[in-house]
């Protein structure tokens, strides 16, 4: 800097600013840095400190101040030029001498300090170090542009210097100022550098390495192995690393494959027993992206995210960062991939915007200190910056918090976009593996995906009053399963086997009797009489309301089953009522397909429903006025599943 200022020596009107440049934003323009400069009527001024460094002993040699901090910071500074010059010229030390050190003595020798005419920003009008202060500085929105306000003593910094440990409440701030992202315009550097795919053939599109990591009990991944297959990529420009640490999804993993696996670029399976470490898996995962030269991005994926946008892997590349991932978060919680902010644990602290960002109240491309589950690593960064071959292991740190903190460590900035709508990410809270179809059970925890699964798609028409027939005199017909949900059900009652007898003697029963029995397993001997409550109340209490105008009902039963008809073994079932309100009959396979026969007539009206379909639901009252019959089965099984609904 000495030699750098010689050329201006004798420049009494030059003013020079000092500063640091990889951790410091300005909030301002020239014009009111130049104008508070002025105003402070001294030479040379200096950023001030709540903390002297780097030596503690000088602290009692500082002049006392009314207001405002009182030691002097040597990250910037602003003055002429030939003051500036004055003030280094007796600098003799090497490039490793503390210049902090320099600067302070010079400013607390009383003579030298009068000389040059140097004094202290000390109320951060023109420079604000966050180091010791950063719970000072809060974001003040302006029309059109952000500020940082400096609370304690209301004023507002031009320059602001993220010193020390203070980087990442930097990287906060300049998502913001000065006009990085404002409540008029949004986010006004959001399409700067981006990449353009639109160009690029489909065997020229960059190579992707997918790593896929089952690290525990997850629901729904037949369907996360779906939404990948369909994925807006060509696969044969994706490559996968399937990491499976969890037997149970072992066949989900092979049926995939079996399927799909051909098509892709290139597969890498390790199975459950195979894997050991989840830290390990992630590295191997990350390093064969590394060691793939025609590798440009890795994507890292974890089973519990349910990515909805097919289009995610384009959106990440043109966005062209060097690790950015997309915004999911739990369905109706707060709970996200990323973290705004660290405690001073390096832990999860809340950042004033992260509510706004979760919700996309506030939508654009955000400086995070913590990303996890999906994201986007370039690959020159993984053989430059990122070369290291365990990423993923850092003291006690969990695999995703040792990733990003050494990523941080290495200077790499994490981001997480909101532009689009991405997807969820689902709660694997009270998941078991102890059934045959445990999906089923995820009614409470993943309701959207669930619903997503087993609801036929033209649900939502029925409950519009579309698509609901009446065959026969107050028998409503509709839409209520997928061909998966019937199917599941069935296959979970088959594997759970143990099927009534058909006789009148029935010790699940209170009393110990049935006068109408049937060939049946009751759902709460599955546990799932809760689930089933919650299916009656959300799909069929809504249809029994618009059918039955003045009743309203909280779907209580005693009674819900799963009934098998086969000729030999029993065919039918003779008339009766039902003890129920009204009674709930959903068929869980084809006639035609899967038996021949079956139906039900209603004797009092001599109307009969015998082209049953799968998946739709027969609604009717169940005393009094429709004394019914299961008509004869003369082929195949016949599944259906009954509710005796307010009985």
């Amino acid at each position: 800097m000495k030699l750098a200022l010689e050329p201006y020596s004798d420049k009494e009107d030059l003013i020079i600013l000092f500063t640091e440049s990889y951790d410091v934003i300005f909030a301002s323009g020239h014009g009111e840095l130049l104008k508070k400069f002025r105003q402070a009527k001294s030479k040379v001024v200096f950023s001030a400190e709540s903390v002297a460094y780097p030596d503690r002993h000088l602290e009692s040699k500082y002049p006392v101040v009314r207001e405002g901090k009182r030691y002097l910071g040597s990250g910037a500074f602003i003055g002429y030029a030939a003051h500036l010059y004055k003030m280094v010229a007796d600098w003799d030390g090497t490039d490793k001498s503390s210049d902090q050190l320099f600067y302070t003595k010079l400013f607390l020798d009383p003579v030298k300090r009068g000389k040059i005419n140097i004094t202290l920003d000390h109320r951060c009008r023109i420079f604000q170090n966050l180091y010791g202060s950063a719970e000072d500085v809060v974001l003040k929105f302006e029309y059109g542009r952000v500020r940082a306000r400096n609370l304690v003593y209301d004023t507002l910094p031009v320059l602001i210097h993220g010193n020390g440990p203070t980087k990442l409440h930097l990287n906060y701030l300049s998502n913001y100022i000065p006009r990085v992202w404002t409540f008029e315009s949004g986010c006004n550097v959001c399409d700067e550098g981006l990449r353009n795919l639109d160009g690029l053939t489909v065997d020229t599109l960059p190579l992707v390495v997918i790593g896929i990591y089952i690290e525990q009990p997850t629901p729904f991944v037949s369907e996360f192995f779906k939404r990948l297959n369909n994925l807006n990529y060509p696969k044969n420009r994706i490559q996968l690393y399937i990491s499976n640490h969890e037997p149970h999804h072992q066949k989900r993993v092979e049926h995939f494959l079996q399927d799909h696996g051909t098509q892709y670029n290139f597969v890498k399976t390790v199975g459950p027993e195979e894997n050991s470490d989840f830290a390990d898996a992630r590295n191997k995962g990350m390093d064969m992206c590394r060691q793939t030269p025609e590798c440009e991005y890795y994507f890292s994926i974890d089973a519990p995210v349910v990515l909805k946008n097919t289009n995610v892997l384009r959106s990440l590349i043109e966005q062209n960062k060097s690790v950015i991932a997309p915004l999911v978060s739990r369905n109706a919680n707060l709970w996200s991939n990323f973290w705004g902010a660290l405690n001073s644990d390096g832990y999860y602290a809340r950042s004033e915007d992260y509510i706004d960002v979760v919700q996309r109240q506030r939508n654009g491309v955000w400086n995070v200190p913590y990303i996890s589950s999906v994201y986007l690593v370039k690959g020159s960064i993984l053989r430059s910056k990122l070369n290291q071959n365990d990423l993923f292991h850092s003291g006690t740190l969990d695999s995703d918090m040792a990733f990003c903190h050494n990523v941080r460590q290495q200077g790499v900035f994490m981001f997480v976009t909101n532009r689009q709508e991405f997807g969820h990410i689902l709660s694997l809270k009270n998941y078991k593996t102890t059934h045959l179809h445990n999906d089923l059970w995820e009614i409470f925890e993943n309701t959207e995906d669930w619903k997503e699964k087993y609801i036929h798609h033209n649900h939502s028409e029925a409950l519009k009053g579309k698509l609901v027939e009446m065959p026969c005199p107050d028998v409503y017909w509709f839409p209520v399963f997928t061909e998966t949900t019937c199917n599941e059900i069935v296959e979970e009652m088959e594997s759970f086997g143990k099927w009534s007898t058909g006789s009148n003697t029935d010790q699940r029963l209170q009393g110990g009797y049935e006068n109408v029995p049937t060939i049946d397993i009751h759902m709460n001997q599955i546990g799932y009489e809760k689930e089933w409550q919650k299916i009656l109340l959300d799909f069929i209490a809504p249809l029994t309301q618009k059918m039955f105008p003045g009743y309203y009902t909280m779907a209580q039963f005693d009674l819900a089953f799963v009934v098998r008809y086969k000729p030999d073994e029993q065919p039918l079932l003779e008339p009766h009522h039902d003890a129920s309100t009204f009674t709930v009959n959903i068929a869980l396979n084809s006639v035609g397909q899967d038996y021949e026969g079956g139906g039900c007539r209603f004797l009092r009206y001599n109307c009969s429903v015998r082209a049953l379909r799968k998946g739709w639901a027969l609604m009717h009252p169940g005393r009094l006025t429709h004394y019914h019959e299961g008509l004869r089965v003369t082929k195949g099984t016949r599944y259906i599943v009954v509710s005796f609904v307010d009985p």
